[in-house]
């Protein structure tokens, strides 16, 4: 939980003390209301057909861009009884593009295009020039974290965007 989060009694009763800033499943409500709503059931989890969705802090859901791609089949939000991942409340699944760091093997004159094959919506470029650097276009990124997982450099990771950044 970030530091500056309010911990309410309820949630100190009910023992949420969750990261805020985690990333949940897809449609997943705003943060108050997503953790006022789950009841940290797992149905979410166990329908999950990539097995990208794992238990977080507080046991909440959580989806891992290491452990592969989320291809936003939407059986999660049909597993989730008390709406907390609802596709009709939320206008896209989440907006959580990919961030590429200095430590992509490009940047060090290692020629690598991982990322741009396993992007399957085609977001990430390359800038012109002698060293060819992956470029992120965040219109075009999903979040899907197809690039994330296969980066043999661990360079990419997905940001959390503020939920009311994502109209």
């Amino acid at each position: 939980m970030p530091p500056d989060a309010r911990l309410t009694r309820r949630d100190l009763f009910l023992g949420r003390r969750a990261d805020h800033r985690a990333m949940r499943p897809p449609w997943a409500l705003p943060p108050a209301a997503f953790l006022d709503t789950c009841t940290r059931c797992s149905a979410c989890i166990a329908a999950c057909p990539q097995q990208v969705l794992g238990t977080g802090d507080g046991g909440f859901p959580q989806f891992d861009p290491a452990a592969g791609e989320c291809t936003f089949c939407g059986r999660c939000a049909e597993a989730c009884l008390p709406r907390a991942l609802d596709p009709s409340a939320v206008t896209r699944p989440w907006q959580q593009p990919a961030v590429i760091a200095d430590r992509c093997f490009q940047n060090h004159g290692i020629v690598c295009a991982s990322c741009l094959d396993a992007c399957p919506k085609a977001a990430i470029g390359r800038t012109p020039g002698r060293t060819a650097m992956p470029v992120v276009d965040p219109e075009r990124c999903s979040g899907c974290g197809a690039c994330v997982a296969v980066c043999p450099a661990g360079a990419i990771a997905l940001a959390v965007v503020a939920p009311e950044a994502i109209r």
